[in-house]
């Protein structure tokens, strides 16, 4: 079993003079939904996670071993990031894309092979953007972009995937269709971490919920104790009146 650890992890937010340190273990199998309001540093937790900002404090370590002390490519191979925003750097197509992927795992100058070509493919078909393979990305929608970058998280095939709002843009079909793939990926034995508005998406899909508070306060736990009212309220300032749906919790904010 593969684990992302954080010890005593207080992620730096410019502005905040202090932060809750953090000492979350994310395993194999599991689906972590992080929650909280604009500007509690769901964004700069997922960076810090994936090693591309450097924390205030704490440490960060993979399967026991510092990860700042990993070379880039092997982090890449464990580790994989699906952003919030993205800019086009250069034209590409969506097959072109999502082939980027594969590059933690080529060597120098080495170019993509049948089998990296066929797991773009696949990914792609996954995700139902394979009939825009030769499109270029800059002509797609939100909505396609998303399902593009998701398919190249998916080509890059890492352990744990780190994914900021990944049902952003997506319509409620497409969203339920990467929610039950991103469930699927788990019991296939990856870790999925991943910050979401929508509350009730993490409570019919999460089994680990992460609560960040805007002062910088934090708890984590299991879903069926973090997903309650009272924590839930203060976590967004906002009355809920709840719900239950075939056993899963529903919140849903009070009118007035």
């Amino acid at each position: 079993m593969q684990t992302l650890k954080t010890r005593e992890l207080v992620i730096d937010i410019p502005g905040r003079a202090s932060g809750y340190p953090l000492n979350l273990a994310i395993e194999s199998g599991q689906i972590w939904g992080v929650l909280g309001p604009n500007g509690a540093g769901k964004t700069t937790l997922l960076h810090s996670l994936a090693g591309l900002r450097p924390p205030r404090s704490g440490s960060l370590c993979l399967n026991d071993k510092p990860a700042n002390e990993l070379k880039r490519r092997v982090l890449s191979q464990q580790l994989g990031l699906v952003f919030q925003d993205r800019q086009d750097g250069f034209p590409a197509t969506v097959l072109e894309t999502a082939l980027i992927g594969r590059h933690p795992w080529l060597s120098p100058w080495q170019m993509e092979g049948a089998d990296d070509l066929a797991m773009a493919e696949r990914a792609l078909e996954a995700l139902d953007v394979l009939h825009l393979k030769d499109r270029l990305v800059s002509t797609l929608s939100g909505g396609e972009r998303q399902r593009v970058a998701i398919a190249t998280l998916m080509t890059q095939s890492p352990h744990t995937w780190l994914l900021d709002e990944p049902t952003n843009h997506l319509d409620l079909h497409h969203q339920v269709a990467v929610m039950k793939l991103l469930t699927g990926r788990a019991k296939a034995g990856n870790a999925i971490f991943m910050c979401l508005h929508d509350l009730n998406l993490a409570a019919r899909w999460c089994d680990h919920i992460l609560l960040m508070y805007p002062n910088g306060e934090a708890c984590w736990g299991l879903a069926e104790r973090m997903l309650v009212p009272s924590a839930l309220e203060r976590l967004y300032n906002q009355e809920l009146q709840t719900v239950e749906v075939d056993g899963t919790p529903f919140f849903v904010p009070k009118r007035g």
